[in-house]
């Protein structure tokens, strides 16, 4: 080669390696100001949104603002070590999470780390955290209940694999409670069950654990925690990072159920980012709008179309109201994204009435279509029923003495009232409500006291298990109730609604 082309290629090369190296090079900035879990970065021209960040002392953060002059970091981690003047490093990835099996029967913080001292995860595969909804063609018909084995909401609110139904009401009125019996119920299903708290203090926290330990599958389920006092970047990522575990099993074609406990406090949180970051958190933000983010978090629960697999992510997000205003923004916008909302009453739940579910204002826009059938036959009217139960009470409390009918009425109401109670974390099985809602309908309980009727309700799983064996396991293997098996659990429900019934019959007030 000649002297004066050798000399040309090794200054071309030097200007490739040049070009080549200058991104890496200028991909560096500084920390300007650190505080409250922000920080604002200077120097990272190249950085993109929702980019991982490295910083000197080891902790990590992701892009959420990028102005022309500066960048707004959200720290995953805690802010004691990080000072003004510090170097920060992009990685060019957003963040990601561990998924997979490796997951199951473990405590988690949002990033995948463990919380529950059993050592690493062993996961094979990560994720983002940010991932798109399912498109409208990828998906399928919601048409598989999900049994939360809460009487209340299966005969009357009834959810579908794939739905997104909100729970909602004032601040201690039985919302996680009512998620974690829904979890709780799925022991012997095959659904895998994911538990995200945003925000909860720890106390809270370990009691819905110790429920879940106590009484589920906990091999089968994922608990991701951010709670009240983790950095404000892991509360924000943690209903994301949860939904990307989820959505892994839904992918491989199996279901999954998750619980957002809750997005009032993620909310909250993002708002506090907001208002750190010099960014507007009203509706004029989108696309940081609070709105925007709830909505593209909910989307990608879904049912799949038997193409991918047919696997289903079925979603119960919480939130909470005060003074009973479910026309406040937050409650609002989730309301508006979800397929129905169980609303719990501050005043039923004072009054014993738990769960303290308003069946006026609840509704489930989906899963009417996916009641167990046994379950919709043995119901019956029952809705109406209690409805009409519910105004002829308010009546009647002003005096006057309702004929007959009425108050027939009345007390069949009051036994559909006192049936629907149920314990803490003590679901029932389908063969129980089946058997609950025949003995309402066939008026077995008309002539109990309302105090043999918490007896009958509570005794009720016993008494199937000892009077009706091959009906429920028929129940449990198949899930009808063919003529046969329906007549011999009438009569055992006539046997043992026999030993409560007192010698002189029942006459309500």
């Amino acid at each position: 080669m000649p002297r004066d082309a050798a000399a040309w290629l090794a200054m071309a090369e030097a200007r490739l390696d040049a070009v080549t190296l200058a991104p890496l090079a200028i991909h560096r900035g500084r920390v300007e100001e650190i505080g409250d879990g922000v920080a604002m970065i200077s120097g990272l021209r190249n950085v993109g949104l929702d980019e991982v960040l490295h910083f000197a002392g080891g902790q990590t953060g992701f892009a959420r603002v990028l102005d022309p002059d500066r960048i707004g970091c959200v720290l995953l981690d805690g802010t004691t070590e990080v000072e003004a003047g510090d170097a920060v490093t992009g990685t060019g990835t957003v963040v990601d999470v561990p998924v997979g099996a490796a997951l199951l029967g473990r405590i988690v913080d949002p990033l995948g780390r463990p919380l529950d001292g059993k050592g690493p995860v062993a996961a094979t595969a990560r994720m983002p955290i940010e991932r798109a909804a399912p498109a409208i063609i990828d998906r399928d018909l919601v048409t598989e209940p999900v049994q939360t084995g809460v009487v209340v909401v299966d005969t009357l609110f009834p959810l579908g694999r794939g739905q997104r139904e909100l729970i909602v009401g004032d601040h201690s009125t039985g919302k996680t409670t009512l998620a974690v019996d829904a979890i709780l119920a799925q022991a012997h299903s095959d659904m895998i069950c994911v538990y995200v708290a945003v925000g909860q203090k720890s106390s809270s926290v370990r009691r819905a654990v110790a429920a879940l330990q106590a009484g589920g599958n906990f091999d089968r389920c994922i608990v991701v925690v951010a709670s009240a006092a983790s950095a404000p970047g892991l509360q924000w990522i943690a209903p994301y990072a949860a939904m990307t575990m989820a959505e892994h099993f839904r992918d491989a074609g199996q279901h999954a159920l998750i619980v957002f406990d809750d997005l009032s406090k993620h909310a909250a949180t993002h708002r506090e980012i907001a208002l750190l970051t010099r960014q507007s958190p009203g509706r004029e933000a989108y696309p940081g709008d609070v709105f925007y983010i709830h909505a593209r978090l909910l989307e990608r629960a879904a049912k799949l179309s038997p193409a991918l697999g047919g696997g289903s992510l079925t979603a119960l997000p919480i939130a909470e109201t005060v003074a009973g205003n479910l026309s406040a923004y937050i409650p609002t916008n989730l309301i508006s994204i979800t397929d129905g909302q169980i609303v719990l009453d501050a005043a039923l739940f004072h009054q014993g009435q738990k769960p303290a579910v308003d069946a006026g204002l609840s509704v489930s826009r989906v899963g009417g279509k996916t009641q167990a059938k046994v379950l919709r036959t043995a119901a019956g009217t029952l809705r109406l029923d209690y409805a009409q139960f519910l105004e002829l009470e308010v009546f009647t409390r002003f005096g006057g003495m309702p004929d007959g009918r009425v108050r027939q009425q009345l007390t069949r109401g009051a036994r559909i009232r006192e049936a629907l109670r149920q314990g803490q974390h003590m679901p029932f099985r389908l063969v129980d409500e089946v058997a609950l809602m025949l003995a309402v309908q066939t008026g077995l309980l008309d002539p109990l006291p309302l105090d043999a009727v918490k007896t009958f309700r509570t005794g009720l799983p016993a008494a199937l298990d000892a009077q009706a064996a091959p009906v429920v396991q028929a129940m449990d293997r198949t899930g009808q109730l063919d003529g046969a098996a329906r007549a011999a659990l009438l009569t055992a429900l006539q046997g043992f609604a026999v030993t409560l019934t007192p010698a002189d019959p029942v006459t309500d007030p």
